[in-house]
């Protein structure tokens, strides 16, 4: 991995979707589940959770870019747009820093709505990347 190396996902999540990441979590807000309570709010439907929506870099990190070995060691995320489901979004994560020294990588993770290409969620990741020759 090098600086400005990137890797791109387009993904969707679905209303069954957010509603067994709210089980597993025990996150049962309205907004997230209930369309009449959601209808009254200034997103007039409901959104998906921050962090169903983040978890995709999860899963980027640990199974395409870098992949197998990836550890996370922090991430931010700057929740700026609401995110709906059956909507499709395209996420990036680009090398922007590399401490190889220490095995580490920080990276650009971004989300964009595809419709209108503006900007979801921004963030950065802290990972360590050593590539286990046992494997």
């Amino acid at each position: 991995m090098e600086i400005n190396d990137s890797f791109e996902l387009t993904f969707s999540f679905t209303q069954e979707q957010v509603n067994l990441f709210a089980t597993v979590t025990g996150d049962f807000n309205p907004i997230h589940l209930d369309e009449s309570y959601a209808s009254e709010s200034i997103f007039g439907t409901r959104v998906m959770h921050g962090f169903l929506a983040g978890s995709v870099f999860s899963k980027i990190i640990g199974m395409h870019f870098p992949g197998n070995g990836a550890i996370y060691l922090s991430q931010t995320m700057d929740f700026l747009k609401p995110m709906f489901v059956n909507r499709p979004y395209k996420a990036e994560v680009k090398v922007i820093e590399c401490i190889f020294d220490k095995n580490r990588f920080r990276l650009k993770t971004t989300i964009v709505d595809c419709g209108n290409d503006e900007i979801t969620i921004d963030g950065v990741a802290l990972i360590r990347y050593k590539i286990n020759v046992q494997q």
